[in-house]
């Protein structure tokens, strides 16, 4: 059998973690030192701190990071999309930069993926965050499941170590969620438990409306029922209006407003997706669409005539 070289890409999401940065970095590399082909791939989403320049120092000291710095703050999933695109080993983990699940637990992860697996994901045991943020997305995992009859990985969490290739078709899809994503293409893929600690420094950048907000790019992007529920009231208040109840008027302007709302959320899904995002600085070769220059060196403009000049010449 031949040997197929093989190693790891450690996956960083990075939004306004400043020191944050260098943590990661010492815990991961000291963590992960046994494995010979490592790569720790930053990617900032957009920060406004100096993380960006942290990661700058931490690439030159060491030829095993690697950055990508977004133009603006794109979110997660765009995170994940160029994050998959770049990796340039085998296996990609996502670790987030707080390091709430220590890097000790990728060897977890690893343990799975020896078993033929093509993604392995975390479930935290024990978890650590604010009870708001644990039951909300408790609650979102819940209705996935039960209201929407999605099929998602039970406790999975953005932890998670992925087959880069198989990573970079589920991203290639554009769908909204990843692990909504991997039992629908059929990935081979476990969960596992893992420890879970409170945030070193900070807090959480992912704030409660973009948790709404994600959690209905899920619900209309994997089900359909929210429309079979909207046919099935629609057709109780025709039955109301036919047998001449007083409110069925009312009843079937609600309905029709809610109707629109929802048919015009998943109209919106026909309309061809934006770029996921645009990179504005790298220590990677790039790919020309990933940049808003589309590869094109960037001239100096051109010089302003001198002050000296003939009056036709100054403005």
């Amino acid at each position: 059998m031949t040997n197929v070289p093989t190693g790891l890409t450690v996956l960083v999401p990075c939004f306004n973690e400043g020191a944050q940065v260098e943590v990661a970095y010492r815990e991961l590399t000291a963590e992960l030192a046994a494995i010979a082909n490592l790569e720790i791939l930053f990617v900032d989403d957009g920060s406004t701190d100096d993380s960006l320049a942290r990661i700058r120092t931490l690439a030159e000291a060491d030829p095993r990071v690697r950055y990508l710095s977004f133009t603006r703050n794109f979110g997660i999933e765009a995170v994940m999309t160029a994050g998959f695109r770049y990796a340039g080993e085998p296996w990609t983990v996502q670790c987030d930069a707080d390091l709430q699940v220590p890097p000790s637990q990728i060897w977890r992860l690893l343990d799975g993926a020896a078993e033929g697996h093509d993604i392995v994901f975390g479930r935290r045991i024990r978890r650590r965050d604010p009870l708001v943020r644990r039951l909300g997305s408790a609650g979102m995992h819940w209705a996935a499941r039960t209201v929407f009859r999605i099929e998602m990985p039970l406790g999975a969490s953005t932890f998670r170590l992925v087959r880069t290739p198989v990573a970079r078709t589920i991203t290639g899809l554009r769908l909204p969620w990843f692990m909504a994503a991997v039992p629908l293409v059929g990935a081979r893929h476990a969960v596992v438990d893992v420890s879970h600690r409170e945030r070193d420094s900070g807090r959480s950048k992912l704030r409660l409306a973009r948790l709404v907000g994600h959690s209905f790019e899920l619900f209309f992007g994997f089900s359909w029922r929210p429309l079979n529920v909207l046919y099935a009231l629609a057709a109780l208040g025709l039955v109301a209006a036919v047998l001449g109840f007083g409110a069925a008027h009312l009843l079937v302007s609600a309905l029709t407003l809610a109707a629109v709302a929802v048919v015009g959320r998943y109209v919106h899904r026909l309309a061809p997706p934006p770029p996921a995002f645009f990179v504005r600085e790298s220590n990677l070769p790039l790919l020309a669409g990933d940049t808003l220059t589309q590869g094109a060196p960037t001239p100096p403009p051109p010089s302003p005539p001198s002050r000296a000049g003939t009056p036709s010449q100054r403005v």
